[in-house]
């Protein structure tokens, strides 16, 4: 019997967005955490470090690293644009002279 052309493929329908790299592609589910964990408060000196290695398995710099470019993705601004915005306006926000120490940075 041969297939109907308007039902989808098996490989086609096994394919998401999210498994894409790239603005073409979601997010990986590592992206997905660190936008989570960014949206949270933590009221504890080192409950952040503790939460990026245990629940996102990255040290910080790799963590960091990766949330600076992610920050200019269009799928993380669509996935959690009020958490992308933010940081962006904090990244952007102190790269005047008063900033030159490199206190404060987010990412």
């Amino acid at each position: 019997m041969p297939s109907d052309p308007a039902a989808p493929s098996d490989t086609a329908a096994e394919v998401s967005d999210a498994s894409l790299p790239g603005p073409q592609g979601g997010l990986s589910e590592r992206d997905r955490l660190i936008l989570a964990l960014e949206s949270r408060t933590f009221r504890y000196v080192g409950a952040k470090e503790r939460a990026i290695r245990e629940e996102v398995g990255l040290s910080k710099v790799a963590y960091y690293v990766r949330l600076n470019a992610l920050l200019d993705e269009p799928a993380a601004l669509r996935a959690a644009p009020s958490v992308v915005n933010r940081l962006r306006g904090r990244r952007t926000s102190e790269d005047g002279p008063e900033a030159a120490d490199g206190s404060h940075r987010v990412a």
